[in-house]
């Protein structure tokens, strides 16, 4: 059978299509050979819903794969059932996960649409992303840090402030204190549970690039650039990096280069360190993993 130029994941969903999507976008680079796009049809609460995805489906069933997160019952089957009229895959994303907890407890699915917005997490969420802006860039006090379920520390562009974002949009109260190579670290790093803090890195070369877009940015050149004291300059770079190494050492964070790392990649891998750390420091108390899900 040939494969078709073009595969379109319709995800159908009677939420916001996040899951669906989310999965979708891990099934993309699992083809690099050919072009996938996700179409989403989200808010799918009616028969005219259902038959204007239908008929979109119709239109181009040869390329067209159905990724189902439908929770009403009676909307769920005629998803499948259209896709099997129509020839289209059907991947069923909710019913495995439905059946084995079923299997466990012997409970039956309330089968009800989470309105987005009421999620257990969500004031938690928001609360985490509106602490990450707050407490950027150094912004932080004794107070603050023993709020903070993470705290990032590093060298200028090392990432630190859109992993706090992230983490904050995953539910984890961030907070990041940049190391400035000749400066010692602020003192309120000494007082901060030691299992928050995880240390940023990144290739000397890679942090040249992206600090020379910054300048250029900012409108800085010639003898401004001068002014930046080896911001964007490779040798001062690593005598920076080399310094803040040891300030990181000092401290007994581990250390993460995010220089190859998406940034899903990276926030992940601090929820690891972090995680871990809090279980090995504090072993009856709630790991902040646990404590974002629950909220």
């Amino acid at each position: 059978m040939n494969a078709p130029a073009r595969v379109v994941i319709h995800v159908v969903a009677d939420s916001t299509g996040d899951t669906g999507a989310r999965v979708a976008r891990a099934v993309q680079p699992q083809y690099p050979g050919q072009d996938v796009v996700v179409v989403r049809h989200p808010r799918l609460h009616s028969q005219e819903g259902l038959d204007d995805v239908v008929d979109q489906l119709r239109a181009e069933p040869a390329e067209a794969v159905v990724f189902c997160t439908v929770v009403d019952e009676t909307l769920h089957a005629q998803v499948l059932d259209r896709c099997a009229e129509l020839g289209i895959p059907c991947a069923d994303l909710l019913t495995p996960a439905l059946d084995a907890v079923t299997a466990r407890t012997g409970a039956t699915p309330a089968r009800l649409v989470q309105p987005v917005g009421l999620a257990a997490d969500y004031f938690e969420r928001i609360h985490a992303m509106e602490f990450a802006v707050a407490h950027d860039d150094g912004h932080v006090t004794d107070a603050s840090l023993e709020e903070a379920q993470v705290v990032l520390v590093g060298a200028s562009r090392t990432g630190k402030t859109p992993l706090s974002m992230y983490l904050g949009y995953l539910g984890y109260r961030t907070a990041n204190i940049p190391l400035v190579a000749g400066l010692a670290p602020p003192p309120v790093l000494s007082r901060v549970a030691a299992w928050k803090v995880v240390g940023l890195t990144i290739d000397p070369e890679r942090l040249l690039t992206i600090r020379r877009r910054r300048v250029a940015l900012m409108g800085a050149g010639g003898h401004d650039a001068g002014r930046l004291g080896g911001y964007a300059d490779l040798a001062r770079i690593y005598d920076e990096l080399d310094e803040i190494s040891s300030v990181q050492r000092r401290l007994g964070c581990p250390v993460l280069d995010t220089t190859s790392l998406a940034l899903e990649e990276a926030a992940g891998r601090i929820i690891e360190l972090v995680t871990a750390r809090r279980r090995a420091h504090t072993v009856p108390e709630q790991d902040p993993e646990t404590e974002a899900t629950d909220r």
